[in-house]
């Protein structure tokens, strides 16, 4: 047995999108939100429902799932491998776009339902070491949370380093299998909820066609090379930043050795136009040396 990586395209989808299977959303739901008896997640209406992929016209892919439970409320899971510029303003949009977009007329307002926003995310966001982060509209003096429509949860991978023997509750062992799946070869012997269980099930390549091992195979290979091109972009950045500020640094020096010989010629009364000559300084430059135009 060999389980797919929950963070690459196909598997992601094919796990939380699957509506079959149901049962694994509504697990995962539960347990991130961690959800008191008689509000927790009974079933869901998967909005974005899991369709066997095509090699054939793939350029790009969405990694989210969307979904809606019993009360109306909408739920966006969306799984981001790369960090990318505007990240958290973009979940700021799509989730107000979700949430506008539930009714057609300035009239409907009261059909409004909640947006739960739910990002996992394989790299760090915020200056907290906690690995799960929940953030609320609250009023700044009492703290009450009186805007209750939107919600946005965060799992931040990176943080979370717990071995298999250390895990506590559910929500550990989502968060286990979310990073550290394709290095197991059977389901843990501590896994007992149904909708966990069935995720590991789901990811179980042995049990996937042909055309979508050979797409999570593209996709894979595919990630690898855009992660490997990023890097390396961000290492050419990072060594031109350093050429440019050691050649502007340089530039500023030399001008800062032009400007002291500046003063000390303007000390000994050698005229502004011999100066200029001699150092290649402009009118302005020679200013900040001190110098004063006769003119003026």
């Amino acid at each position: 047995m060999g389980f797919a990586d929950p963070k690459s395209d196909v598997a992601f989808k094919k796990i939380f999108g699957n509506e079959n299977r149901r049962e694994i959303l509504v697990s995962f739901l539960n347990a991130v939100l961690d959800l008191p008896e008689g509000k927790r997640v009974v079933d869901v209406e998967i909005l974005t429902p899991y369709q066997a992929p095509r090699l054939e016209g793939l350029k790009e892919s969405t990694l989210d799932v969307r979904a809606k439970d019993q009360r109306g409320v909408q739920y966006i899971v969306e799984m981001q491998v790369q960090k990318r510029a505007g990240f958290r303003r973009r979940v700021l949009y799509y989730s107000s776009r979700a949430y506008a977009g539930q009714i057609k007329a300035a009239e409907d307002y009261p059909k409004l339902n909640q947006v739960i926003f739910i990002g996992i995310c394989n790299f760090d966001i915020f200056e907290t070491t906690d690995y799960l982060s929940r953030h609320l509209i609250l009023e700044k003096k009492t703290l009450k949370q009186e805007l209750k429509d939107l919600e946005f949860n965060f799992i931040e991978l990176t943080k979370f380093n717990k071995s298999l023997e250390e895990l506590e509750g559910v929500i550990e062992q989502w968060i286990f299998f979310l990073k550290n799946a394709p290095e197991l070869q059977l389901i843990p012997d501590n896994v007992s909820d149904p909708g966990l269980k069935a995720a590991y099930e789901t990811a179980n390549k042995f049990q996937w066609t042909e055309q979508e091992l050979e797409v999570y195979d593209y996709w894979s290979m595919r990630s690898r090379d855009e992660l490997g091109s990023y890097e390396a972009g961000v290492e050419d950045g990072i060594e031109k930043g350093i050429e440019q500020g050691i050649e502007k640094g340089i530039e500023q020096g030399l001008e800062q050795g032009k400007l002291e010989t500046a003063r000390k010629m303007l000390e000994k009364g050698i005229s502004l136009n011999d100066i200029q000559e001699i150092t290649g300084l402009s009118v302005e430059q020679l200013e900040k040396a001190g110098a004063q135009n006769p003119d003026n």
